[in-house]
């Protein structure tokens, strides 16, 4: 890359999060706590699962590939953002920004995957509770887990690669804590046209679809117990697809906030924030949910509690 209004880009400055300087340091003590909590919780979910044979099950499959894709998406902006913090350098080399938004983007879109995959076992459950173990078999599991792992290892490397075939100009400021796709895009110096379409046909595919989705599997889920005029199937519905459905809000409602919503005035502000609640906070609540609202989990936990005292 060269001219003179171009350069050899070796490194971005990370603008990061608007906190006023006397703030400074008890932000990064409570970002560091959160991140910690988000590693612990994950990890706990994770390590459960694995010793406790009764929840070797589809549901708790699918539980244990989303806390380990949370803990993932966390660790891939939540460092960086901790060593700027600490360093007062913003600085991130022009291979670790790509590096840094290829892994975003791979476990945010095993994210919206795995909350596919798990409405639609909560639909098995609830409409077809005879023949859930039959339908929802290892074979099946493993034939809808692997194919969205390479779909989504594909969609990130194509987006990496159309990146790196870009020239950038002399700013190098990005305004975010972390490589945003869309951030880097605006310091392009060379036409993105390949880049924004293919944005704009994987946004449908991989966005929006697995959303509808989720809304067509609930959809269904409600009209099944709504047509049997059931008062318990209400009551299953709440306590079976209660927690996927807070994740579910929480996720698709940051990252609408971010990416569809208008901005106004102040718009790099709301979609820093906004990109903190579905990067860092949801991976932190997550374990939260499925632990305060699951007996299976609860009761795994007392299991390796009360083992470990007996040991």
């Amino acid at each position: 890359m060269s001219g003179n209004n171009q350069t050899m880009m070796s490194q971005f400055l990370l603008l990061g999060l608007p906190i006023p300087p006397e703030q400074h340091n008890l932000f990064y003590a409570l970002f560091l706590a959160m991140y910690l909590t988000t590693i612990l919780g994950n990890l706990i979910i994770i390590i459960l699962i694995l010793l406790d044979s009764h929840l070797h099950t589809p549901m708790y499959l699918f539980l244990s590939n989303l806390s380990f894709s949370d803990l993932c998406f966390s660790s891939v902006t939540m460092p960086k953002l901790l060593q700027n913090m600490q360093s007062q350098d913003p600085s991130i080399s022009y291979v670790g920004c790509l590096t840094q938004m290829y892994f975003l983007m791979f476990f945010g879109d095993m994210e919206s995957f795995l909350l596919v995959v798990m409405a639609y076992d909560r639909y098995v459950a609830i409409c077809f509770p005879l023949h859930y173990s039959s339908i929802m078999s290892p074979k099946l599991c493993a034939c809808l887990l692997l194919p969205l792992w390479m779909l989504a290892t594909s969609n990130a490397m194509m987006h990496t690669l159309l990146m790196a075939r870009l020239s950038f100009c002399e700013n190098n400021v990005i305004p975010h804590f972390f490589c945003d796709l869309l951030a880097l895009l605006k310091l392009a110096c060379t036409d993105t046209y390949i880049n924004d379409l293919m944005i704009f046909i994987m946004s449908g595919l991989i966005g929006i679809a697995p959303f509808l989705l989720i809304v067509m599997s609930y959809a269904r889920i409600v009209f099944s117990i709504v047509k049997v005029h059931s008062t318990q199937g209400i009551h299953k519905l709440f306590s079976t697809c209660g927690s996927h459905l807070s994740v579910v809000s929480l996720f698709y409602g940051t990252v609408i906030g971010v990416y569809v919503c208008p901005s106004g005035d102040n718009s790099t502000v709301k979609e820093t924030t906004m990109a903190m609640m579905y990067t860092v906070v949801t991976p932190m609540l997550n374990p939260f949910i499925y632990s305060l609202r699951n007996k299976d989990i609860k009761g795994a936990l007392i299991k390796v509690i009360y083992r470990k005292k007996i040991s």
